[in-house]
């Protein structure tokens, strides 16, 4: 029996300041100016700095990895189509929700979407993850 069933979705919201985004930028060494530089941004389609796609994309992550499945979360594959750019004033939420479950080898198939706060999709894609049973 699985701790699982399909339908099962978790989110996660937050707001990503640009000190947040200038420390992403320094650690995934992305220092793409359309992140960093207002004035360069502000010459680009997007008008002004927008946010990593990676940086928007950890949300998923951390569903995945504090709330479904949850501790001891391994990755096994991740998609991610950008919709949409994200800006440091967007509320964005990242929900995960179960699409299918192979219980015997404990993996969970799932459906993963960071939207903004007008509900629009910045990414969609799909992540494939192995859980430890919880009365392990």
């Amino acid at each position: 029996m699985s701790d699982f069933f399909v339908g099962q979705s978790a989110s996660m919201s937050k707001q990503f300041s640009q000190e947040e985004v200038d420390a992403f930028s320094k650690m995934s060494l992305d220092i793409n100016p359309i992140h960093l530089d207002e004035a360069y941004a502000a010459k680009t389609l997007f008008g002004r700095r927008i946010i990593h796609g990676f940086l928007s994309g950890s949300l998923i992550s951390a569903v995945i990895g504090n709330i479904l499945p949850g501790e001891g979360a391994i990755y096994l594959h991740q998609d991610m189509d950008f919709r949409k750019p994200a800006y440091t004033d967007d509320v964005l939420t990242a929900t995960v929700t179960v699409e299918r479950i192979n219980p015997e080898k404990h993996i969970l198939y799932l459906n993963t979407v960071c939207t903004n706060e007008k509900k629009e999709v910045v990414i969609e894609g799909s992540a494939v993850v192995k859980y430890y049973p919880k009365d392990k």
